[in-house]
């Protein structure tokens, strides 16, 4: 139960169902000056277990966070990634240590308020599902999770909008049932993901540099490659006199690549670290039909899924992509909205 209005109705639903439903809050993150992250609000979380009816534990994961979450996501900055850290804190810290606290508690099952379905395929395999309202989906953050997570896993919220969501915590008196959504990542609340990274890493951070076009030419200085990411156009400090985009971050010159809107337009992308859920494998030389996303608010589009060698794997567009910025996630989802795989972008392939 993070303190949102989602886990809480889920809890709620659970208790209606006739299941033994225990509420936990994993703590991951603490600021400075005591706030809490959004994820883990545990008086809000508290409140709402006790008007469910329900006990409610808070546990200590402050530290996992920071060796499993923050430190590769201030990494991969720095390395000109990135990254969501978001999919790692469900795979590394929400479901293994929810599952482990489970057993502790005696529990079978672990329950979230995530907007997604998990399903069982005719394979035998565990998938997650799209929500039935889109614009609430977030199986694009679950791909990493295993088939053992899954099969321990209930999530209520997949065929409910958000609007029922509030509807029902609000007939139900909770207190959550206007509380707005979390919107930045927990651990950075302003947004500012590069003034975080200066104040928290603790080895050197890359400085200024340039920024080069696609043949080597000097067209500025920039502030330091953590500030930046593929696709950007704001916040650039160039005066070209015409619009100028990241197309590609190189750490090792410490230089920013820029290039117009046609030269970051991309026909595939190549991933690392792939995850399957929908099926064991992917068969050498088979090209699988897919609709694929790469980014989270991305809408997902007709593609084909081929692997690449050992957990790797080419996605390739029918229609190219405005641009994928290695670091992030494609995710690959089957015609019945189900998640075949996903895996870490480590290049783009331009038009």
């Amino acid at each position: 139960m993070s303190g949102g209005v989602d886990s809480a109705v889920a809890a709620y639903l659970l208790k209606l169902d006739g299941y033994d439903a225990v509420g936990v809050t994993l703590r991951t993150w603490v600021g400075e000056e005591g706030q809490e992250s959004r994820c883990c609000e545990i008086d809000d979380a508290r409140a709402a277990a006790e008007k469910i009816g329900i006990p409610y534990y808070a546990f200590n994961c402050v530290s996992a966070f920071r060796e499993k979450v923050i430190g590769p996501f201030m990494d991969d900055y720095i390395r000109g990634l990135t990254p969501n850290p978001c999919i790692e804190c469900n795979r590394f810290i929400k479901w293994e240590w929810m599952l482990y606290y489970a057993k502790v508690l005696g529990a079978d099952l672990v329950a979230t308020g995530h907007y997604a379905s998990v399903v069982r395929l005719s394979n035998g395999r565990y998938t997650v599902r799209k929500a039935l309202h889109a614009e609430k989906d977030q199986t694009y953050m679950l791909y990493k999770l295993t088939q053992e997570q899954l099969a321990a896993t209930l999530m209520p919220l997949g065929k409910m909008s958000k609007s029922e969501v509030r509807k029902i915590a609000g007939e139900a008196g909770l207190s959550v049932a206007s509380k707005p959504d979390s919107q930045e990542i927990c651990f950075v609340p302003d947004g500012d993901y590069a003034g975080y990274i200066e104040k928290n890493h603790p080895g050197p951070l890359p400085g200024k540099g340039f920024f080069t076009d696609g043949e080597g030419r000097v067209l500025g200085t920039h502030d330091g490659i953590i500030r930046y990411t593929v696709g950007q156009r704001k916040g650039l400090g160039l005066a070209l006199g015409r619009p100028a985009y990241v197309k590609r971050i190189d750490a090792e010159k410490n230089e920013v690549v820029i290039g117009s809107e046609n030269d970051i337009r991309c026909r595939a992308v190549i991933c690392r670290d792939v995850r399957l859920m929908g099926t064991e494998s992917l068969t050498e030389g088979e090209r699988i039909p897919c609709r694929a996303k790469v980014r989270y608010h991305h809408s997902a589009q007709t593609a084909w899924v081929e692997s690449a060698g050992l957990d790797r794997v080419t996605v390739t567009f029918e229609e190219p992509l405005r641009s994928a910025a290695p670091g992030q996630s494609a995710v690959f989802y089957d015609s019945d909205d189900c998640v075949i795989g996903g895996g870490v972008i480590s290049e783009a392939i331009f038009v």
